[in-house]
């Protein structure tokens, strides 16, 4: 059975959560109308990296933002990812969440790796849970950006039979070929889809590369943004993932005794 999965390849307005909130509600009304059934939106898509007006721009899960999505999720029968600058309490999160069909959020997933670079760890919490939830019947998986550097902490989202890994990020433009090769490699050696949504356009310290992409099992390109807004759509077959499975069963050839 194919899933039709629409990527928001979106700029985002810095700082800005009421214009970024009207943009995506736009580009979900047009994604679920064109036959979309999954539709990712990118990193902090509310806020951009205005990482020290957090304190006035971050919200709680429960906030605006939740309610939209909730609603647009229920009313459309789509499920609706993406990550956003949460509040708690005195603390800030870049959290992905993830709406099923029925409004109902089955996935909240703290940004576990903060990326210097950017001054994340300045700012924010890092979480210390996992990001695996189901679209259906299918077992999914979701992290953040800078994640993808990390192999071993991907691979353990893997281990309970998710078929697909959903990665919302602001890379930057500069280093897209390594966003392409390590989105690549995660796809292979985990025999799984990778759905990765990358934003567009410019913050005050960084130009974005956008070249959100969608890779079958096999580490073949299925479909690919440019490097300007668009939403990308593409058809995906989840049952793909057993057969490759099947072919070369790397999970039953593990031997995590000796990687310890």
């Amino acid at each position: 059975m194919k899933t039709t999965i629409a990527i928001i390849q979106m700029d985002i307005a810095f700082g800005n959560p009421e214009e970024n909130r009207k943009t995506a509600e736009k580009k979900i009304k047009k994604a679920a109308a064109d036959g979309s059934t999954v539709i990712v939106l990118p990193e902090l898509w509310t806020t951009g990296y205005d990482l020290s007006r957090f304190e006035q721009i971050a919200e709680t899960l429960d906030g605006p933002t939740h309610d939209m999505l909730r609603a647009l999720a229920s009313d459309h029968h789509v499920t609706i990812i993406g990550s956003i600058a949460e509040r708690e309490g005195n603390q800030f999160y870049n959290t992905m969440v993830v709406y099923d069909p029925s409004g109902e959020r089955v996935s909240e997933y703290r940004k576990a790796h903060l990326f210097r670079l950017m001054n994340e760890e300045k700012y924010l919490q890092s979480g210390n849970t996992k990001g695996n939830f189901p679209i259906g019947e299918v077992p999914a998986a979701g992290v953040i950006c800078y994640d993808i550097r990390f192999p071993e902490w991907l691979r353990t989202h893997m281990l309970d039979g998710s078929q697909a890994l959903f990665v919302v990020a602001e890379w930057p433009k500069p280093r897209v070929d390594h966003w392409r090769a390590l989105l690549i490699s995660r796809a292979i050696e985990n025999q799984c889809f990778v759905i990765a949504c990358n934003r567009v356009g410019k913050d005050p310290d960084n130009t974005f590369g956008g070249h959100s992409i969608i890779i079958d099992p096999w580490g073949t390109v299925v479909a690919e943004a440019g490097g300007g807004e668009e939403t990308l759509q593409a058809d995906v077959d989840f049952s793909e993932v057993e057969a490759i499975r099947k072919q070369i069963p790397i999970f039953q050839d593990r031997r995590p005794g000796l990687y310890e």
